[in-house]
């Protein structure tokens, strides 16, 4: 059975309790044809006859005695699930405090979208995260959930949908050695000094945001640490270090002194949304579901944007 209609189960289940077609009629809201006309598609799309009917009675056939057991608990569980779905909607009330690191991005911004269609009870205020604290703010509180440069490894943070994965960049100064270039190697992050992030972030995670190592093991000599972007892309500027950033956020910072550069070798930079754990309400849950409706929407954008580009070509 294929393309059932809600409404030919409606009808069955009806006609099923009421076994006669003016009462299932009556408590459908529609007319004694229309429950027959319903009834007919089911009976076509199942393929046998779901009820013997005469001009004296209405009774099930074996197989409808059998489809009204499997399809019962099925329709009673679609409705309850409909409830729990629209009480939980009811619960999303209120302000949620979304923090984000460096720059708002499209697919943070796609999110909030979809989160405020679907929620316009709840207000969402946009809270900017310290660079180098990516976890602080939503330990304290300052925020309920945040968009964070992965990896994020704490016990006491729960770990959501990632998205928006891009390739790395090196920003130097214009005066640098890569500042020429179209592309540079992983390898040749061995000839600068990476930018760090000083505490309060996880060893683990300034690692990860500026590396010590090349992928091939060479070291990469340590720069100065700086606690916000917008530090990091002075020091470059000054020509004191080269600081590794995802593409978009290089777009958006792009400025004469500083030059941006595709770094090849490297895994791509990529975003999670965290919370603190046993803070999750229907809120944190419903942003978590606008973050993965907003990446698989821009996720279906780019596939078409690529298709024409192909046709274009």
């Amino acid at each position: 059975m294929s393309g059932v209609e809600l409404r030919e189960v409606e009808a069955f289940l009806a006609l099923a309790e009421e076994l006669h077609f003016g009462r299932a009629a009556e408590r459908l809201y529609v007319s004694q044809s229309r429950v027959s006309q319903l009834l007919r598609a089911l009976e076509r799309r199942v393929g046998a006859r779901l009820f013997d009917r005469s001009s004296r009675r209405v009774r099930l056939t074996p197989l409808g005695a059998d489809f009204l057991e499997r399809v019962r608990p099925a329709y009673a569980a679609l409705h309850a699930s409909v409830d729990a779905a629209r009480a939980a909607a009811r619960d999303v009330s209120g302000r949620l405090r979304v923090g984000f690191q460096g720059a708002i991005n499209a697919h943070i911004m796609a999110a909030v979208g979809v989160f405020e269609e679907r929620h316009p009870d709840c207000a969402v205020d946009l809270v900017e995260i310290p660079l180098a604290d990516p976890f602080g703010p939503v330990r304290r509180g300052d925020a309920d959930v945040a968009a964070v440069l992965l990896p994020m490894a704490e016990d006491d943070l729960v770990l959501g949908p990632s998205f928006s994965e891009q390739p790395m960049m090196v920003a130097v100064a214009a005066g640098h050695p890569f500042a020429g270039r179209a592309a540079v190697s992983a390898e040749e992050l061995a000839e600068c000094s990476l930018i760090g992030m000083r505490g309060p972030a996880p060893d683990y995670w300034r690692r990860a945001q500026a590396l010590d190592v090349t992928p091939g093991g060479c070291a990469i000599p340590a720069g100065p640490e700086v606690g916000t972007l917008e530090e990091g892309l002075a020091v470059v500027a000054t020509g004191r270090g080269a600081l590794l950033l995802c593409r978009p956020t290089a777009s958006y910072h792009e400025r004469p002194p500083v030059v941006f550069v595709p770094v090849t070798g490297l895994p791509d930079s990529r975003l999670g949304v965290v919370w603190r754990r046993g803070a999750e309400d229907a809120r944190v849950r419903a942003f978590a579901r606008a973050v993965v409706a907003a990446r698989e929407s821009l996720d279906a954008a780019s596939e078409v944007d690529v298709e024409a580009a192909v046709r274009v070509g």
